[in-house]
């Protein structure tokens, strides 16, 4: 199968105050703890042989809360220029994933193992979950975790100009929230493109339990805590994506999202994927096609091919 069908599946998530001190800068690489899965880690599974080659720094704080950490994955052969980052955001639902942790977390090192083996630099963010964490924190440990990445991911030879915010779920309302509400930013918390896969972007009366954990039981205060208006003034490049068969209120959604987009002249790339019937499926893992894979990929090179300054 090809590397690009064994892309990202996604993130456990935790969230934490964005607003606390953050960590000073980190010694050089070689003082990192580093950890590498080897054909010897039978826990991983495939995951071990997708990953030769390929280098964890696992635990990064990037705030106060021990949630606050995030992993960052390269490739073993360094690149000569510094190279682009994917940064995994991800979360069933806003009081984490559904599947096990172990699961979870093979799946989400394979994504990681995808951005290293395709001359990328993989970060899945980790943050507290609803209902301990509630509006607006899951954003601005967003916020924090882009500002740790811009001062420290060229210690690992990633690019801080050319970061893709990869949000999944729970983390592509978290994504978007804060690209929409500019005074949840920290500093230096800038992307340079988004793709953001069946996630809820305005909640209504039929809020979802998890919903409510993380948003409150107040439906008055929905619209005020939506990307709404504020993502029409987005002026990176995005992914959107959703699933034929995902509920009907999460195809809403999307769709709502990509009309009022386009109606503002800003049309998002987007992707109608087969099926969602587990991450696998919607990053084609199991070799269904309509994997957003590959347009994820394009979107990566189109950035090295502009020459930011």
């Amino acid at each position: 199968m090809k590397n690009y069908l064994t892309f990202f599946l996604l993130l456990t998530m935790t969230t934490a105050s964005a607003h606390g001190p953050l960590p000073a800068r980190l010694s050089p690489s070689s003082d990192l703890v580093q950890v590498g899965l080897t054909d010897s880690d039978t826990t991983a599974g495939g995951t071990a042989r997708l990953c030769e080659q390929v280098t964890f720094s696992r635990g990064l704080r990037y705030g106060e809360s021990e949630a606050n950490v995030l992993d960052v994955a390269v490739s073993a052969t360094k690149a000569d220029t510094p190279r682009p980052v994917l940064l995994f955001v991800v979360g069933d639902t806003f009081a984490g994933d559904r599947a096990a942790p172990e699961l979870s977390r093979q799946i989400q090192d394979q994504a990681m193992c995808f951005a290293a083996r395709n001359d990328m630099i993989g970060v899945r963010v980790n943050y507290r979950l609803a209902p301990s964490a509630t509006w607006p924190m899951g954003a601005t440990d967003v916020a924090a975790a882009l500002s740790w990445v811009h001062g420290n991911i060229d210690l690992f030879n990633g690019d801080a100009r050319e970061i893709v915010a990869v949000g999944y779920g729970a983390g592509a309302f978290h994504v978007a929230t804060l690209l929409a509400h500019p005074e949840l930013q920290a500093d230096r918390a800038d992307v340079a493109a988004v793709v953001l896969v069946s996630g809820v972007y305005r909640a209504g009366k039929d809020a979802s339990d998890s919903e409510k954990a993380y948003l409150g039981s107040d439906a008055s205060q929905y619209n005020k805590r939506s990307v709404f208006p504020g993502i029409l003034n987005v002026d990176v490049p995005i992914v959107l994506a959703w699933a034929a068969d995902d509920s009907p209120a999460l195809v809403t959604q999307g769709e709502t999202l990509k009309k009022t987009l386009c109606g503002a002249g800003h049309c998002p790339r987007s992707a109608l994927l087969r099926s969602r019937d587990g991450i696998a499926a919607a990053f084609g893992l199991d070799g269904s096609g309509d994997s957003l894979a590959e347009p994820t990929l394009l979107l990566v090179h189109q950035l090295e091919a502009r020459g930011l300054p």
